[in-house]
């Protein structure tokens, strides 16, 4: 603290504080050297304002002070305090310096005795972590649809009733057995861990809710057993548990193959809305009628498309006839143009052999004179004087002797 904090009755110079600086300098004191701490007594004059905040004394056999717990605190404590609980309250120490009051700030408080039980309850969820009690791939998803569901709890306990009016609103079709059991007080654990297992071995759900409405760590103990851990992991059922509020957490949650935060969210995971189910019948419905009338228009376009390639055999006659006709006059076409080609070809052949015909030649006035030999021929130098010779005419033939040969041709 600064030295003009501390003035000696003798210093003159020492500076005057006011009220607020002394108030001050005083909860800064008290704040640095008391850090959060516990503290346990009773509650005494509660008084919860229409803010939120709870005002209220602290106290035990010697001494008392007062508390204030501010709304955004009270709001998470889970339990409903009240005058002479004995409690234990994690608190800072301070000054009010509007009323130089000493006071306590409460951050978070828990009835007395709450500490060691939540210290066995982490040492215990400590253990069966290490066991692999809680590993995901152990866990089951419980059936989308269930025929039948089991409703772990107490006859009398609200949750109970919770549940059955939320299964009856959103599907009141699925049959719900109860297991009754205590969900609290001594011995409460061992017998909710009998009736899983007997719920188990009678088979006769698809799904069980162990369900408990909220309530303080003392009330709410009983799912904090081992016990009760053990045997929901060995259920061969699929276990929901919803026990106390959201802000509620047990062994059991952990050990759950699923958590709700409250027994009713617990029955509206396990029950698909009749309402939402039937929204669905409606709408595959109308998909499964839009894809039946899709398929019947494709169907139709194919018998179209196939009508339109069916022809009736005696149009296919008729067709075929026509066709034939049609390729018997190319045909005869073909043919009469083919003749007649071969017609004016012969027709040239022959007047290329006519004019070729010695017998033409002959009748145009000439001749052929052949050697006795019967050589055709074509020079005088090749015969002989007196040889005999024949000549052939256009008609008849002579015989001949040559009597003398020139050198050149007659005209």
């Amino acid at each position: 603290m600064p030295k003009h904090f501390l003035p000696s009755e003798n210093d003159a110079d020492a500076p005057v504080l006011s009220v607020a600086q002394l108030a001050r300098s005083v909860r800064e004191l008290l704040e640095r050297r008391y850090p959060l701490l516990w503290v346990a007594g009773e509650i005494s004059n509660l008084r919860p304002a229409s803010s939120g905040h709870l005002y209220f004394v602290l106290k035990d056999e010697q001494a008392q002070v007062d508390c204030v717990m501010f709304r955004g605190r009270a709001a998470h404590l889970g339990w409903e305090p009240r005058d002479g609980l004995r409690v234990e309250a994690r608190a800072l120490v301070t000054l009010y310096e509007p009323r130089g009051r000493f006071q306590l700030n409460v951050e978070a408080m828990r009835r007395a005795g709450v500490g060691q039980l939540y210290e066995r309850f982490l040492r215990l969820k400590e253990k069966l972590e290490r066991e692999g009690l809680f590993a995901p791939e152990a866990k089951r998803a419980p059936p989308a649809h269930p025929r039948r569901i089991g409703v772990v709890t107490s006859l009398q306990a609200a949750a109970l009733r919770d549940v059955l009016t939320t299964l009856a609103r959103r599907n009141p079709s699925i049959a719900v057995i109860v297991y009754p059991v205590p969900v609290q007080g001594e011995g409460a654990g061992d017998k909710i861990a009998r009736m899983l297992a007997l719920a188990g071995r009678r088979a006769e759900c698809d799904v069980l809710l162990l369900v408990r409405g909220g309530g303080s760590i003392e009330d709410l103990w009983a799912f904090n057993e081992e016990a009760v851990a053990r045997a929901i992991r060995a259920c061969p059922i699929p276990v929901v548990v919803g026990v106390g509020h959201e802000t509620d957490a047990t062994i059991a949650d952990f050990a759950a193959d699923c958590r709700a935060p409250t027994p009713t969210a617990a029955a509206e995971l396990v029950s698909a809305s009749r309402a939402e189910l039937l929204a669905q019948v409606l709408q595959l419905a109308a998909r499964s009628s839009r894809d039946a009338e899709r398929r019947l228009e494709y169907a139709m376009q194919r018998v179209d498309a196939l009508a339109r390639r069916l022809v009736h055999p005696a149009e296919r006659l008729r067709v075929s006839r026509q066709l034939l006709v049609q390729l018997a006059a190319r045909l005869a076409s073909a043919a009469g143009r083919r003749l007649d080609a071969f017609a004016a070809r012969m027709a040239l052949a022959r007047a290329n052999l006519q004019s070729l015909d010695p017998a033409a030649v002959l009748a145009r006035g000439y001749s052929i004179t052949r050697d006795a030999a019967g050589a055709v021929l074509r020079d005088q130098a090749r015969v002989r004087e007196g040889e005999k010779l024949v000549t052939t005419l256009a008609k008849g033939w002579l015989e001949s002797e040559i009597l003398r040969k020139g050198g050149e041709s007659l005209h």
